[in-house]
């Protein structure tokens, strides 16, 4: 049987995308998955998204890391339903769906979509890193030399070492550019590399820089490897709400396989 899927990405982060509302695709098929995200056996992503019917909300999200195992949220790949989601006509400029880490809002204006993400009431502050959870584990520490920094192999080693071990976090090395600015790499788990952005990730960076008084602004702009992404949030006694994940979502192309 034939799959029609859409292929899109924000900011470098890339996703297949398939219209699940009719049940046809098999969910317990990790190989499948897998081999769709293949970027030589298959489609090539990140990670594969479907968008389903929910009874209450305008749909929901279900998404699959390229490993083919169903994961926690994704930030860009929220962002890049909502755009497939007003390309097949059930939104328009507004939406809010389920994911596995509860309701989201979203907007979209041309290519921009805005997702709120959870609240976040808890920030680790460590001796050299930050640790905190915005819908997907994260891992946050500096590395001034970013630019040359072996992501994969660094990443890699805190990802499966402890205090994570086997369940694993992602991790987001930074690097300051201003009170606003700052650069981030990310290692993904589930995808096991370097991912060319992570919505999440740079979520969890901006509140981890305000937790640890690297900035004091409420609108934060992340530099990753695939652009631009931006951040803004209110805090209430320790409470980081209103989060919102502003940046890019676009088609890439669609076809059948």
């Amino acid at each position: 049987m034939q799959q029609t899927f859409y292929k899109y990405q924000g900011t470098g982060n890339d996703f297949v995308m398939i219209d699940n509302r009719q049940q046809t695709f098999d969910k317990n098929n990790t190989k499948l998955v897998a081999t769709l995200c293949d970027r030589r056996f298959g489609i090539g992503a990140d990670g594969l998204i479907l968008l389903e019917d929910h009874s209450d909300l305008d749909f929901k999200m279900v998404y699959y890391n390229a490993d083919g195992n169903e994961s926690s949220m994704c930030g860009n790949g929220g962002r890049c339903l909502v755009a497939f989601a007003k390309q097949l006509g059930i939104i328009e400029n507004m939406a809010v769906f389920e994911a596995i880490d509860g309701l989201h809002h979203a907007t979209i204006d041309g290519d921009i979509v805005k997702l709120q993400m959870v609240d976040v009431d808890r920030v680790e502050k460590h001796e050299n890193h930050v640790f905190l959870d915005t819908g997907s584990p994260h891992h946050v520490q500096f590395e001034n030399k970013i630019d040359a920094f072996d992501i994969k192999t660094e990443g890699s080693k805190i990802r499966y070492g402890e205090p994570y071990n086997e369940a694993g976090s992602n991790v987001n090395f930074v690097k300051k550019v201003s009170d606003q600015i700052f650069t981030v790499r990310t290692y993904e788990r589930g995808v096991e590399d370097e991912t060319l952005s992570c919505g999440t990730g740079a979520t969890a960076v901006a509140l981890a820089m305000h937790a640890i008084y690297e900035t004091t602004d409420n609108l934060i702009t992340l530099q990753v490897p695939g652009g631009e992404l931006k951040v803004s949030f209110e805090v209430d006694n320790g409470l980081y709400k209103n989060v919102w994940l502003i940046g890019a979502a676009k088609l890439v192309f669609k076809g059948t396989i």
